[in-house]
């Protein structure tokens, strides 16, 4: 199961890079290692900014952590634990109007756990990050009354 997502995440990836009708399509693709004690979500946020990045989204990420501060489901907080854990997941949007990040990860014995990344997602050995983006969209985030929340908003650039 694993290996047919990682197939079709190529396979999307590839497609998104590639020439169609003699025009290239949109996307500027970046990677970037994040360097042991490194905030993730503080790094990611700092990228975004400096890159002006307008609509975006995390491709993958291989990583290792030495702690980690994640907000389960309808949690009014987060949850902390150091340790050593693997990074297992982290995907969202990224955008300089707002950015939503998920990330699982797994300790030693394999469990995994996952939810919204928060500040203190502390790099153990790496965290090597691929990130997309797209000049065709802006992302935005605002309240449209569909939730109590400010949702992600997809308009044409």
């Amino acid at each position: 199961m694993r290996y047919l997502f990682r197939l079709l995440v190529f396979l999307l990836v590839s497609a998104c890079s590639t020439k169609t009708n003699n025009k290239v399509n949109p996307t500027k693709s970046f990677a970037l290692r994040l360097k042991p004690g490194q905030d993730i979500k503080k790094s990611i946020a700092a990228f975004v900014q400096s890159q002006d990045i307008r609509a975006g989204w995390i491709v993958t990420c291989a990583g290792s952590l030495t702690q980690y501060n994640i907000r389960f489901a309808n949690q009014p907080d987060g949850t902390r634990a150091t340790g050593h854990f693997e990074v297992v997941s982290l995907g969202g949007t990224l955008s300089v109007n707002g950015s939503h990040i998920h990330i699982s990860v797994a300790d030693s014995t394999g469990k995994t756990i996952g939810g919204h990344l928060l500040d203190d997602n502390l790099v153990y050995t790496t965290a090597e990050i691929i990130i997309q983006e797209s000049h065709e969209w802006i992302f935005t985030r605002e309240n449209d009354g569909s939730t109590p929340w400010e949702e992600l908003q997809v308009k044409p650039r």
